[in-house]
């Protein structure tokens, strides 16, 4: 672990991530709001409660990197100096994770599908090596449309790899509609299991639920976390609206949101 478990603390960590993704994607105008603060509590709990400095994760849905840039701020592995020039041209902190240059970053993800199976090639490299580190990815639900994913699936599940974990960032929206509109995905955790997974659901704003779910523990098989989320949570102006998906705030609406989130003198 690195951490103890605090579930107020983890709150008031997610809070200032919040702010943080708020605030610059206004400065730099950055889209895919809603689909960070979506994910914040999930990344939030894992990398500041639950993953050791060994553990390997991807961020499958790349466009949800300003979370990953300021959680892994939050954490001290890379300074909020190290953005300020965040989202600008020539910058390494764009709006997808790079290939290299950040530190807790390992791969270039974004192109949806490919997070998973990338994870999967380390992760049995890690099994032949006798490697204990354990390997995480957090996808988004639209993104469980492409075909590369259930492939990764039954992949991890033949090669018995119980040292991969997958989050699936469910918030029932993609780019233009509903999920359900698009591609329902339901019976969602059946396909899974199908497959040969452990599979969980749970609250994905909920830090204790998050904490039991990916805390390390003993098995046979890759776990998959479905997620339950609220696109745009924190602020309630924001919440389950998907112009947030390529909207930017304004600066009264990052005044209006630093005050939902107590951090109106940040």
């Amino acid at each position: 672990m690195t951490s103890s478990y605090d579930a107020a603390e983890l709150k008031n960590a997610s809070d200032r991530i919040r702010y943080g993704i708020i605030k610059n994607s206004s400065m730099n105008h950055v889209p895919h709001l809603g689909s960070c603060l979506s994910c914040t509590d999930i990344l939030a709990t894992l990398h500041l409660s639950v993953m050791s400095d060994d553990d390997i994760f991807l961020l499958s849905k790349g466009h949800a990197a300003p979370a990953l840039y300021f959680v892994l701020a939050e954490k001290g592995i890379i300074s909020k100096k190290e953005m300020e020039d965040y989202g600008s041209d020539g910058s390494l902190f764009g709006e997808h994770p790079p290939a290299h240059g950040i530190k807790g970053i390992h791969a270039a993800t974004g192109s949806l599908g490919h997070g998973l199976p990338i994870l999967c090639g380390m992760a049995l490299a890690a099994k032949i090596k006798d490697d204990s580190r354990r390997f995480y990815t957090l996808l988004g639900d639209g993104e469980c449309n492409e075909g590369s994913i259930w492939e990764a699936v039954m992949f991890a599940s033949a090669k018995k790899l119980s040292n991969v974990t997958a989050i699936i960032d469910f918030n029932k929206w993609q780019a233009t509609d509903r999920s359900r509109e698009i591609m329902p995905l339901e019976p969602f955790a059946d396909k899974f299991r199908s497959f040969g997974w452990e599979t969980a659901e749970i609250d994905g704003h909920d830090h204790t639920q998050i904490f039991k779910a990916l805390a390390p523990a003993d098995r046979e098989k890759p776990l998959v976390i479905i997620a339950h989320t609220v696109k745009g949570k924190g602020v309630s102006f924001m919440e389950d609206d998907n112009n947030w998906h390529y909207r930017t705030p304004s600066k009264d609406e990052v005044a209006a949101a630093a005050k939902e989130l107590g951090a109106a003198n940040a």
